[in-house]
């Protein structure tokens, strides 16, 4: 297994838990979140080296390019190596169709398409994710690297707090139940489950793959 990584969106909820599930693993973790949540990487930092491991905090924008780039060159310059990328930088709107403003719509597909985490804002980064998946799968295949994408559902997260309005867990609840099999919101450690898996040896054969931990909910 590769020991270093880095994970985006990782001030807090999945991201938080992902680059925590990592450090238990046995691998150092370069936390990357907006400049706004540098007090709550360093946290995130702490609570890996008492884990045993290494860590250092990137405050960088995923959405610019020369940004990641410099991301990555600290990663390896502070961390030694860099082995796995967990993309799980995200941004949401509950804008419709006719009210998402073309900047909002940019920024969604910037983050959550190129650097990887309406709606058709949101569904159209759905897909995108699953299809640069598959053809990056394609395309480094033959240097041994695999790529996958992981989906969640409706996660117990500040941003899916956000997304709801003020909306209670129950109200939340209600919302997926026509869809949901399992009638709860999920837990950041359900999903983190599935992601400690794609970046372990057991997963050296899985590559191209989207899973979902979310309930059996699909679009409807």
């Amino acid at each position: 297994m590769a020991h270093v990584a880095i994970v985006t969106g990782a001030a807090q909820g999945i991201g938080r838990a992902i680059a925590l599930r990592l450090a238990s693993d046995g691998i150092d973790v370069a936390v990357n979140d907006i400049d706004t949540k540098q007090t709550e990487l360093e946290k995130v930092a702490d609570e890996i080296k008492s884990l045993g491991r290494n860590a250092i905090t990137i405050p960088e924008d995923v959405s610019k390019e020369v940004e990641v780039q410099g991301m990555v060159a600290k990663t390896v310059e502070e961390l030694g190596s860099l082995g796995i990328m967990v993309a799980n930088a995200g941004v949401h709107t509950a804008a419709s169709i006719l009210d998402i403003k073309d900047e909002l719509f940019d920024l969604i597909i910037r983050v959550n398409c190129k650097a990887g985490s309406l709606n058709v804002a949101y569904s159209t980064f759905k897909f995108s994710v699953r299809a640069i998946t598959q053809t990056a799968a394609v395309e480094w295949g033959e240097h041994n690297i695999t790529v996958n994408a992981y989906a969640p559902g409706l996660i117990d997260t500040p941003i899916v707090t956000a997304a709801g309005g003020g909306a209670s867990e129950e109200q939340l609840v209600q919302s997926i139940l026509p869809v949901a099999c399992m009638k709860r919101i999920g837990r950041a450690e359900e999903v983190v489950a599935l992601v400690g898996f794609l970046v372990s040896e057991g997963a050296s054969y899985v590559t191209g793959q989207t899973l979902s931990a979310n309930s059996g909910v699909i679009l409807s």
